[in-house]
């Protein structure tokens, strides 16, 4: 593949995932913090959470703009992704992983360190509840970003979790402008905006071409509470595309005058929220790089989404993916 042939590259933490379903006592007697919240740790304290499971666990690659990218390129768009892995044999499966879906792995950065992991513990309501363990990821340092790392990309998916190093955010959108790159950015979570807030305001008044984000986000963003459309119609006033996801009850897209009502899929049983919205952000992102229509790009996100929940993990098993194909490209 050429590196003038990407419609997408993707921007963010190459992380493993660790999943585990555990009860609401497991979260109240061993993890501090909020439920449904991502809370940065260090090996020990992954070690130890780790360590006070008591029900098995599955690996699985993840991470948000991984997993966005990832759902993209099975529905048929050429991508690459830029993040830094690690030197171990976790780092190598990640690595293979994304090439056998046919991603270019020529732009990941490594690191003499473990890769990184996340552990999700998703409780019998489906909500995922997230420690991370940044490792290898973590010391993506912004000297190491140039244009160079967009060069023939079409469109560049940030993930919100950059956004904890702000300087590595801001050197990863100015090269991927430089480039020539449209922007998208996932949020991610409402940490991520607690933190960044400024910084994200920034960034949308100098131009970002799609925001993601959720409900809890968008609350963060403009701290007060609002229509879900509110939201989408704020976000979109900054003049570019808002999608709004609102989980089993669909989401909102606007663009300038346009808003959407995007209707949910519905399930018959929800086992893990894990990568759910970064599903979403896949399905949308392969419609409007192909050209499909605000309404049917959501669409198509909300059918990735709804998809991405009936399993344990962000990974939709590969028996799925020729109906979701058809599906992408029936859209108008």
């Amino acid at each position: 593949m050429s590196s003038s042939s990407f419609d997408l590259i993707g921007v963010g933490n190459p992380i493993m995932d660790v999943l585990a379903h555990v009860n609401d006592d497991f979260l109240r007697t061993h993890v501090a913090g909020e439920k449904g919240g991502m809370v940065l740790v260090d090996d020990q304290d992954m070690a130890k959470l780790i360590a006070k499971l008591d029900v098995q666990f599955a690996v699985t690659p993840g991470g948000s703009a991984a997993n966005a990218v990832l759902g993209a390129t099975k529905l048929g768009l050429k991508t690459t992704f830029l993040g830094k892995i690690g030197a171990d044999q976790t780092a190598a499966d990640y690595r293979a992983n994304f090439v056998a879906a046919g991603g270019d792995g020529s732009r990941f950065k490594r690191a003499t360190l473990p890769n990184g992991r996340c552990l999700s513990m998703v409780t019998p309501d489906g909500q995922r509840t997230m420690r991370t363990n940044l490792a290898a990821a973590m010391t993506l340092s912004p000297d190491e970003i140039s244009p160079a790392d967009f060069a023939g990309a079409r469109h560049a998916h940030i993930e919100g979790y950059l956004l904890f190093n702000p300087a590595l955010a801001q050197k990863v959108a100015d090269s991927a402008r430089a480039a020539g790159c449209t922007l998208s950015l996932e949020l991610s979570s409402f940490e991520v905006v607690n933190v960044a807030r400024d910084w994200i305001l920034a960034q949308l008044k100098q131009g970002i071409d799609i925001v993601f984000a959720n409900e809890d986000e968008a609350k963060a963003l403009f701290q007060k509470d609002q229509g879900y459309d509110a939201y989408a119609r704020q976000l979109a006033d900054f003049g570019g595309i808002a999608a709004v996801k609102i989980g089993k009850d669909g989401a909102w897209v606007a663009r300038g005058s346009e808003l959407h009502r995007i209707a949910p899929v519905k399930v018959e049983r929800v086992i893990d929220t894990t990568g759910a919205g970064d599903a979403w952000a896949g399905g949308f992102l392969f419609g409007h790089l192909r050209g499909k229509s605000l309404a049917s790009s959501g669409a198509l996100g909300s059918a990735l989404g709804a998809e991405c929940v009936q399993h344990l993990g962000p990974a939709i098993p590969e028996l799925h993916w020729p109906r979701l194909r058809v599906m992408a490209e029936s859209l108008m």
